[in-house]
């Protein structure tokens, strides 16, 4: 009996796996908002293994699990009047449970030809295909995530309800005046985590930024903005990739940048990185060190966290317009010409000429 002595109808989902890993969850968890609206997990033993036992020992199995979830429901909650199964193999349940809950009926929830699934063997999928034809005999409320799967239920002298999906817990940052920005290479102890962070933080969901290089917690692990920077939604950890990925990358983001901390180490150095993201026709943004201004026609220098926000906004949407200028000037870069300096004292040695 129900706590307060009726017995209430009740709406039970089978759910084919756990809540938070369901395919449907948003839709589950909206009609569990009906205080009579229950969910029940998955039994221990998978229905996928219940599916491939004989036939006479899944419906013993599925007797015995339906006997102690009706006792279950009727003693917490109430008495089953809707039955919800999500995919075929859960059927010989449902069965068991209305035929144990006189006047319950069943609902069949439809979002993929679970019978042809690819893991399926071809034993398996004749069963499912004869649990399906079963289930949706029988049920009372038949509703399909899409337009073919219902006409595929028309076909077979079927009703059912186009109900498609949501995702409304997808987030959706809004794309307006969003900035994506790059950053390639190194993530460790060279990187400024406070300015990543200050400006992550500053710009929000109007940056996106992708950090392609492998990060080394080994020597951060004890910075907190590098732990808050691992854990911000606006940055997007994507490893080590090889060089054709990573161009790849560069192509979608509108600008490149430098995130080194102001040190002697770095301060003089001259970030390959920049002539890397030029060659797409991106330019850079750093902070203000003095070795990048070598490459000042591909460079923007910020003193502190807000110019820096700023200066990548004023890029925002560069990857539909890549400076092509830019873009023949890296291309220039090459270490023929690089090298003219060395090539003229060999020559001026003897030891070689430039062919």
């Amino acid at each position: 009996m129900a706590p307060d002595g009726e017995h209430r109808p009740i709406c039970v989902l089978l759910l084919p796996r756990e809540l938070e890993h369901f395919i449907l969850r948003e839709q589950a968890e909206d009609l569990l908002r009906a205080p009579y609206v229950v969910a029940v997990d998955p039994p221990r033993l998978p229905y996928g293994a219940v599916g491939r036992m004989p036939r006479g020992a899944a419906d013993a199995l599925a007797s015995g699990q339906a006997r102690r979830l009706v006792r279950s429901l009727r003693r917490d909650l109430g008495e089953p009047r809707a039955i919800v199964i999500f995919h075929p193999l859960q059927y010989p349940l449902a069965r068991a449970m209305i035929a144990m809950c006189p006047g319950a009926e069943l609902w069949y929830g439809r979002w993929d030809r679970y019978e042809r699934a690819y893991d399926a063997s071809p034993k398996l999928r004749a069963r499912l295909e004869e649990l399906h034809e079963l289930a949706a005999g029988r049920s009372a409320l038949t509703f399909v995530a899409s337009a073919e799967l219902e006409r595929l239920e028309r076909e077979a002298g079927r009703s059912a309800q186009l109900v498609t999906l949501s995702a409304g817990s997808f987030p959706a940052p809004d794309p307006r005046g969003t900035v994506v920005a790059v950053s390639l290479g190194h993530l460790g102890w060279r990187t400024d985590w406070a300015l990543l962070r200050a400006v992550a933080d500053a710009l929000g969901d109007r940056l996106v930024l992708l950090l392609v290089g492998a990060w080394h917690e080994d020597e951060c692990r004890d910075d907190p903005d590098f732990a808050t920077c691992r854990a911000h939604p606006a940055l997007v950890w994507l490893g080590e990739r090889s060089d054709t990925e990573a161009a790849r990358l560069i192509l979608a983001a509108d600008v490149g940048i430098v995130p080194f901390r102001i040190e002697p180490f770095n301060d003089a150095g001259l970030p390959y990185r920049i002539l890397k993201y030029a060659r797409l026709g991106r330019h850079t943004v750093a902070p203000e060190l003095a070795g990048v201004r070598t490459w000042e026609r591909a460079v923007t220098t910020a003193p502190d966290a807000q110019a820096f926000a700023a200066a990548l906004l004023e890029r925002a949407g560069a990857r539909n317009a890549p400076d092509l200028e830019l873009r023949e000037w890296a291309l220039m870069q090459t270490a023929q010409r690089q090298n003219a300096p060395l090539w003229a004292r060999l020559e001026e040695l003897g030891i070689a000429r430039d062919a």
